[in-house]
């Protein structure tokens, strides 16, 4: 990491950038071509300085809050807890995703650029493409900081090690210069050390059997790495007011081989009411997979029933689910044996999805929706296709019928994109169903669908580099090629309601025999043929730009922004 670091250094010396990584010179009197070149120098800084101010001001902030009088008092002790044990995990992503932290922000020589930096937990746009937005920075690496940098393909395979593909190993070079394989509690052990005890002072608190079960064996798999057991008990929490979802959990960081866990927190309050509410859908997901659209080779396998829904207002993001967009709904674990055996638990994440609402998805809705389905695209539309898409993961089928192994390892890189469009189209799909079966009677099938549509303008607008923005671009072309929405000559966008669900069914069908027969290849070409952004749409989005429509949220979030105190 240091070499890695000293080069970047040299070369944005070299290129005049923000930074100041030593050894400069001041420019002295009396020297024109040194003052003309010092003027230049300031100029390029100013203005992307400036550049870089204007998109800090993109984002909107929102204050994390909930109503904490619902909370015990040992509750509330707890908090402070959770939140230093999330601010560990904050670390540990800016060191997987980046490197060095501190170094970097450090050279930074304007507000807005630390801020940026922050945002984006390095010097890449997360929702520009992944492009660098300091002067003299190169690519982002797809493999972070998971591997070395100059790693080749045949390194990797002629590594002969078990756990070089597992989530909670890292692969780096040794002094000779060969590849070794080191598990995450080596590699962060001071860190992960620390917050398994803030996690066991916390279960120490816990009125909640449950919840104090799953604390203390979080906090041993920070020490070996082995987190079934963590998993398991978080799955098995019930009545708890309070929850974390903590640890090594997705693998989008790792854009080389889709393998590597990046570390996150969500300090979680939930909202009891609304979890009532969401409960009894959990219990029909067997007889909805029933009946997908698809062969039955394809939906032999019976997702468990155990499965849970739950509304909750996030009191603190940590790492990955803060990094670019912000996360709004969590559908965990991803293991897929224990979803088999016990299903998942959807976490919507309610007072987030309100600020996206309020703040983005209506403003948009009111420039790309025909002004005559615009009041179609309602808040509880929304939250029911969030929170059907995270149910909808727990169905279709996890493992090939073509004996290629899990779906995750048939499709490699491929398959985080395919499993969230499968998700995006069994939402909708389950949306249809219970309204048919009279299990959903809050708004009507048609919000479901304008706000559908709305929701991928939100979601593609500054690219579909990420495995959601590719998922939402396959149902937009394909949805597209069935004539499921028109586009008029205004540049908004029109649903056919006649013409929508036999795409539902038919995207459905594609995506869920991808899964099934594994097939890379085959999956691969689909991607690159459908999860692209078309030139039409690109210029209806770019129209956007002058809106002044938040990009996403940043947050003002802590004890202060709760109205509490550090104990």
């Amino acid at each position: 990491m240091k070499k890695r670091f000293t080069n970047i250094c040299l070369a944005l010396m070299l290129a005049g950038s923000l930074w100041s990584c030593g050894g400069g010179t001041k420019a002295t009197e009396g020297s024109e071509k040194q003052d003309s070149t010092q003027t230049t120098t300031d100029n390029t800084n100013n203005n992307e300085a400036t550049g870089i101010a204007a998109m800090v001001k993109e984002y909107k902030k929102v204050k994390l809050t909930t109503d904490l009088s619902q909370l015990s008092d040992k509750e509330k002790q707890m908090l402070p807890l959770m939140i230093e044990a999330a601010k560990i995990m904050d670390e540990l992503f800016w060191m997987q995703s980046y490197g060095d932290k501190n170094a970097i922000l450090g050279k930074a020589k304007d507000e807005a650029t630390k801020q940026y930096l922050t945002i984006n937990y390095g010097p890449w746009d997360r929702l520009n493409g992944n492009k660098p937005f300091i002067e003299g920075i190169g690519e982002k690496p797809k493999g972070a900081q998971f591997y070395p940098a100059d790693m080749t393909k045949e390194e990797y395979d002629k590594l002969d090690n078990k756990d070089k593909g597992s989530l909670y190993t890292i692969i780096r070079r040794k002094e000779d210069k060969s590849l070794e394989v080191v598990p995450y509690s080596v590699v962060y052990k001071e860190k992960l050390t620390k917050a398994a005890e803030l996690l066991k002072k916390a279960a120490e608190l816990a009125e909640n059997e449950s919840l104090k079960k799953y604390l203390n064996l979080r906090a041993e798999a920070f020490l070996n790495d082995q987190y079934k057991a963590s998993d398991m008990a978080w799955m098995d929490l019930k009545d708890n007011g309070l929850d974390l979802i903590i640890g090594p959990i997705e693998n989008y960081e790792d854009a080389l081989y889709n393998a590597k866990a990046a570390f996150e927190a969500y300090v979680l309050v939930k909202d009891k009411a609304w979890s009532e509410k969401l409960a009894r859908y959990a219990k029909l997901l067997p007889d909805l997979q029933k009946g997908i659209p698809v062969e039955d080779k394809y939906k032999k396998e019976k997702p468990g029933s155990n499965s849970q829904l739950a509304a909750l207002d996030v009191i603190y993001y940590a790492g990955d689910c803060n990094s670019g967009s912000k996360t709004i709904a969590v559908n965990l674990p991803n293991d897929e044996s224990i979803q088999l055996e016990k299903g998942t638990r959807r976490s919507q994440l309610k007072n987030t999805m309100r600020a996206k609402f309020d703040h983005i998805l209506l403003p948009i809705s009111k420039m790309l929706i025909a002004e005559d389905q615009r009041a179609n695209v309602t808040f509880d539309a929304f939250f029911q296709n969030v929170m059907f898409h995270e149910v909808a993961h727990g169905l279709g089928i996890k493992n090939t019928i073509t004996g290629k192994g899990t779906v995750r390892k048939a499709l490699g890189n491929t398959y985080s994109a395919i499993e969230e469009g499968k998700a995006d189209i069994l939402g909708l799909y389950m949306v249809t169903k219970l309204r048919e079966m009279k299990e959903l009677a809050e708004g009507k099938l048609n919000d479901n669908y304008v706000s559908f549509l709305a929701s991928i303008f939100r979601s593609v607008r500054f690219g579909a580099t990420s495995s959601h923005g590719k998922a939402n671009m396959v149902c937009f072309n394909f949805f597209k090629k069935m004539g499921a929405f028109t586009r008029g000559e205004d540049g908004t966008y029109k649903v056919n309601f006649e013409k929508f669900p036999e795409a539902v069914k038919g995207l459905t069908n594609k995506l869920l025999t991808l899964q099934g027969d594994g097939d890379y290849e085959a999956t691969k070409k689909f991607l690159d043929e459908m999860g692209v952004v078309p030139a039409e749409l690109q210029k209806d989005l770019n129209s956007l730009k002058s809106a002044g429509i938040p990009k996403d949220l940043i947050f003002e979030q802590g004890l202060e922004a709760l109205g509490l105190t550090a104990q």
